[in-house]
């Protein structure tokens, strides 16, 4: 077994590796490009909403306030004339980066300190790279990669945005992977 203190440097390295790739995949490749639509006639919608002051939050429509009225005329009604989705409200102005990237980080944080604990209790010090890389990388992928289904599974997020969610989270999967084999202790 190896102490997670140990592990500090693959810990830090990777979580800095990740971020740094996923700074790559999201602003020089194209292929994220496609990943939200634009609404048909926006500014008119923008303007209905924009005259309701909805406060920033997560909503999903139509909605009902019980099991029991899942099966009323009325909500049945509202779900056959639609449209039914879900909703993300932002604070209004220019988006503040600097606390979404912070926030990125911190997981990237999170999700290797995890792998530094699932590896150090199934890898002993010593172990060869390829064996430290599979246990690290699937616990990796896991996280930054399978993660995303529940968002097609519950949310309606196409399976091929999904799709490409996983691919980023194989990339960043081997990249801690990597990171984890390469500063595992001797």
């Amino acid at each position: 077994m190896v102490e997670l203190t140990a592990l500090w440097m693959p810990i830090v390295g990777s979580a800095v590796l990740v971020f740094a790739a996923s700074s790559v995949i999201h602003m020089m490749l194209p292929y994220h490009q496609s990943d939200y639509q634009k609404l048909p006639d926006e500014d008119k919608i923008l303007d209905a909403l924009r005259g309701h002051n909805i406060p920033p939050g997560f909503y999903h429509f139509p909605r009902c306030e019980s099991h029991k009225d899942m099966k009323s005329p009325e909500y049945l009604d509202k779900l056959n004339k639609g449209p039914i989705g879900l909703l993300t409200v932002f604070p209004n102005g220019q988006p503040k980066m600097g606390k979404y990237l912070g926030a990125w980080f911190a997981y990237c944080l999170v999700v290797s300190v995890f792998v530094a604990y699932l590896t150090s209790r199934t890898v002993a010090p010593g172990t060869e790279y390829l064996q430290v890389f599979r246990v690290a990388g699937t616990a990796a992928f896991l996280s930054y990669g399978v993660a995303h289904a529940h968002a097609s599974i519950w949310e309606g997020r196409s399976w091929g945005n999904t799709l490409k969610f996983w691919f980023d989270g194989l990339v960043y999967g081997c990249l801690t992977a990597g990171m984890f084999g390469w500063l595992w202790p001797k």
